[in-house]
């Protein structure tokens, strides 16, 4: 497979692995138990124990088998030695996805190099770039021609004798003087608003982007249309992908509503765990987030009913 859906993968196995560090008190030993082995079967569906991956027209194996031996141990310890054993698997996952990362960057780069100097080629050749400067602008040639014309309504200077200026000679000069004070300050009123208006709207700070469960959401994505996102995939059978927005919809309207706070490093069971409070609502969205991670991390097929449940269930929650 291409590095880039290996890197995907591994993101994926990660974050199946942060779930099982997280712990609701509703759940009973049987039901734990039961999400345990649903996720590390999606983490090992995620990362076989060989692969072959492409990379520049080279093949790299990857040998994953010791993720699998370690999932293994983990299923079959105690609960209290799970914890450094989940911690040793997510620490060497980690630094697996990072170098991965690395690479897919570094690949990248190298093929944008060619594209990049063709560009800058392109842009060198532009008038204002083969001439040396730029031409003046608008407002600069408008101000030349201004402090010319005043130039021309201002007395040519002349040798005077003693005596010789009067009283006209200098209100004439005064009048004038005036006069191009006031249409400099008309000139100023006309253009100042327009220059320092567009120099704030550039400086004017942009919302940032939103990352709800590794989905990266436009400042101005709203839940509803993620929902509209999620009922299209619907549509064409991607009902998993589906599921998957609808719920990362929910936790954005949770958060739009202040009931939540969206966060980059919050799984879902820590926004589950926030509305421990909060009954009923907890119990729907426990509900929605086990319908998830079933299909989600646990890579369960699903079917028609179970994204009709799912949305009756993201409806039923928002009413409360």
């Amino acid at each position: 497979m291409p590095l880039g859906d290996y890197h995907i993968r591994l993101q994926r196995a990660l974050l199946a692995l942060t779930t099982l560090a997280q712990t609701d008190e509703s759940d009973t030993g049987q039901a734990r138990e039961a999400r345990i082995r649903e996720t590390t079967g999606a983490v090992r569906g995620a990362l076989p124990q060989t692969e072959t991956i492409e990379l520049n027209h080279a093949v790299i194996n990857a040998d994953n088998s010791w993720l699998h031996t370690e999932l293994d141990k983990y299923e079959q310890a105690t609960p209290g030695n799970r914890a450094d054993l989940l911690a040793r698997m997510t620490e060497r996952l980690q630094a697996l996805e990072q170098r991965a990362g690395e690479l897919e960057k570094a690949n990248t780069a190298a093929g944008d190099k060619v594209a990049a100097r063709q560009k800058l080629a392109e842009i060198m050749q532009r008038p204002e770039y083969v001439q040396g400067q730029k031409p003046p602008s608008a407002l600069s040639r408008v101000w030349n021609e201004l402090v010319k014309w005043l130039k021309d309504l201002l007395p040519k200077p002349k040798p005077l004798e003693p005596g010789s200026a009067n009283l006209l000679t200098l209100l004439a000069q005064i009048f004038v003087i005036l006069l191009g004070v006031g249409v400099l300050a008309y000139v100023a009123k006309m253009f100042a608003p327009r220059l320092f208006g567009r120099r704030s709207a550039k400086k004017k700070v942009k919302d940032r982007p939103r990352i709800v469960l590794g989905e990266r959401l436009e400042p101005d994505q709203s839940a509803l249309d993620l929902l509209n996102g999620a009922e299209a995939l619907a549509r064409r059978g991607e009902l998993r992908a589906a599921i998957r927005q609808a719920y990362i919809a929910l936790l954005v309207e949770l958060g739009d509503r202040k009931i939540i706070s969206l966060e980059q490093h919050k799984t879902n069971r820590d926004y589950l765990r926030s509305l421990r409070a909060l009954e009923p609502l907890h119990s729907d969205v426990k509900l929605l987030t086990d319908s998830f991670e079933r299909h989600w991390y646990g890579f369960v097929l699903a079917t028609d009913a179970d994204w009709n449940s799912f949305r009756d269930g993201y409806k039923q929650a928002l009413r409360r």
